[in-house]
């Protein structure tokens, strides 16, 4: 069964990975392309698709505004409908550059997103995932699960985030050798993960975390200091000595570790280097 998708992101690049990456898994067909969240709401309300993904953080109108005009239209269509989408809501996989307090509240509602560099196998997880609420079928707008997971969504991330949110531990447990050592996140360079083992890269030793995944290591680091490159690396953004232009607009991180270590920055991050350092 083929489903219906748009693609809402205000970065090509992208736009086009996950375009690609749709491709290659198949069953999807991507019916439109928005770059804000003006056009997302224009383009569902024009093609009604069964599926969005639509990035958190854009210009303008963010993604969760756009949930939530969509859902004050939706709701005046008994008796007053304006527009063409007078169905129900789309299912919807939100795209998020590791906001670690969005994506626990994502995951309290059950609401499916993917982080930021895709991954092809989230991508088909989120696909399959989509293919079998469908399957269970969906009912009116008042009545969908849909809807009561993305307004739940909505109102606990409209709560002050500053105390509820439990503070990054200071230092970090890093396994060397037989030792397990406390270190300082300002001492961490970089983080890679190779086969499923994350090594740690300070300024003096090299060890290894306990974290399974980077997702599960950048829980524990302070999202001001540490930044997810590329999808094997995480890095320190103090830490960084150079950044090298590379071929086709694309760049390289030069660390400040022992080896200089050169680590790639891939093509969905790119703009996010290029707002750090004013590129």
């Amino acid at each position: 069964m083929s489903i219906s998708a748009l693609i809402i992101d205000d970065e090509l690049l992208a736009r086009e990975e996950l375009k690609y990456l749709l491709d290659s898994v198949g069953g999807v067909d991507v019916v439109g392309e928005g770059a804000n969240g003006i056009e997302a709401v224009a383009l569902i309300e024009e093609h009604n698709p069964d599926l969005v993904f639509l990035d958190v953080q854009m210009p303008g109108l963010d993604g969760f505004a756009v949930i939530k005009r969509l859902m004050e239209r939706g709701q005046k269509k008994n008796g007053t409908a304006t527009g063409k989408h007078a169905g129900p809501l789309p299912q919807i996989v939100f795209a998020t550059a590791y906001d670690q307090y969005a994506v626990r509240a994502f995951d309290v509602n059950a609401v499916d997103y993917l982080l930021k560099p895709f991954d092809r196998d989230r991508v088909v997880e989120a696909v399959e995932r989509v293919k079998g609420r469908m399957a269970g079928g969906a009912g009116p707008l008042s009545d969908s699960p849909i809807e009561s997971q993305l307004d739940a969504l909505l109102r606990l991330l409209n709560r002050p985030q500053g105390p509820s949110r439990a503070p990054q531990p200071a230092k970090l447990v890093v396994q060397a050798q037989n030792r397990l050592l406390l270190v300082d996140q300002a001492e961490i360079c970089f983080a890679a993960i190779d086969e499923g083992v994350i090594r740690i890269v300070t300024r003096t030793f090299e060890g290894q975390s306990k974290c399974r995944t980077l997702e599960e290591l950048l829980e524990q680091l302070d999202p001001a200091h540490f930044w997810r490159a590329h999808r094997g690396f995480v890095v320190s953004i103090d830490h960084i000595r150079e950044v090298v232009p590379w071929f086709k607009s694309s760049y390289q991180l030069r660390m400040n570790d022992k080896q200089q270590t050169e680590i790639p920055v891939s093509r969905t991050q790119t703009k996010r280097l290029r707002e750090l350092f004013n590129l």
